[in-house]
């Protein structure tokens, strides 16, 4: 039996799940000016399937100012070209999915590359986003170096600074944190308890190890400088076109030193976008 044969059903009192309740608008002509403001900033690639994703993140912004058509949103952009909202509007659009020790066959082979360098270690992170991925970095420093850890670095980057002042904060829900091996989070983490209950804390061991700076990969320039024994940048060129990932893997050659390591993500393939890279083993790089 339909809802419509039901007795005392009036089915036009319902509607689909999928139809949900909008009460700003967003035209086909805002949701093309959006993706090509984030294209021309960030180099992010918004596909017309991510519509939704871009209503339910700047919704948020409209509804902080008072307004309901995207439209008059991007018109207050366009007045204020050095305006604080631009980078507010770039943290909505950023995506930050991470977590401690992700692709975990990464890093054994920092711990055994480190191990060889005979100076100081520099490590780049170059797509932070709340830390998870330069504090994994920074703790197989601390495991691969012993006392040497102190002349250890890792830089951390990010174009999202929300994700970042998490991350300088260093605190993360316990459920995540047990994820990890039993001797790492003994070692490496601080139980909250109080009002800090059912968080953990990287201790300062580890984070004094990190520096923390809001970068875009598409500046002209960056704030940071080689050379590096290794640079992550994992799952974030796959929201840039061919273009401008082949931009920034020529960019980060001078800044790896010769026989320093570019770790890529489980879904990208360095080799088919530049000639300035080589695959030297599963989604791990060396200068060609």
């Amino acid at each position: 039996m339909t809802p419509r044969d039901e007795p005392g059903t009036d089915a036009g009192q319902w509607s689909g799940l999928g139809q949900l309740e909008r009460d700003l608008i967003l035209t086909d002509e805002d949701f093309g000016k959006i993706r090509q403001l984030i294209y021309q900033r960030a180099g992010i690639v918004l596909a017309e399937h991510k519509r939704e994703m871009v209503y339910s993140r700047l919704a948020k912004r409209l509804r902080h100012h008072g307004m309901t058509r995207f439209s008059d949103y991007l018109a207050r952009l366009a007045k204020q070209p050095d305006a604080r909202e631009w980078e507010a509007f770039t943290n909505a659009l950023t995506t930050n999915l991470t977590a401690f020790f992700r692709e975990a066959h990464h890093f054994p082979l920092l711990a055994e590359h480190v191990r060889k360098v005979t100076g100081p270690v520099r490590v780049w992170s170059a797509a932070a986003s709340t830390g998870e991925e330069p504090y994994s970095i920074a703790m197989t420093l601390h495991e691969a170096l012993g006392s040497r850890v102190a002349d250890a670095r890792v830089v951390a980057t990010d174009i999202d600074t929300e994700a970042l002042a998490r991350a300088r904060a260093g605190i993360y829900p316990l459920e995540q944190v047990r994820k990890l091996e039993e001797e790492r989070i003994r070692k490496f983490f601080q139980k909250g308890r109080g009002p800090h209950e059912g968080l953990a804390r990287v201790r300062p061991e580890v984070a004094s190890l990190v520096e923390f700076l809001p970068m875009n990969l598409l500046a002209s320039t960056w704030p940071v400088k080689g050379p590096f024994d290794a640079i992550f940048c994992r799952n974030v060129m796959i929201y840039f076109d061919k273009q401008t990932q082949a931009r920034i893997l020529e960019r980060f050659a001078p800044l790896l030193k010769p026989d320093g390591l570019l770790f890529a993500g489980h879904s990208e393939n360095f080799s088919y976008i530049s000639k300035v890279v080589r695959l030297r083993g599963q989604t791990v790089y060396t200068l060609a």
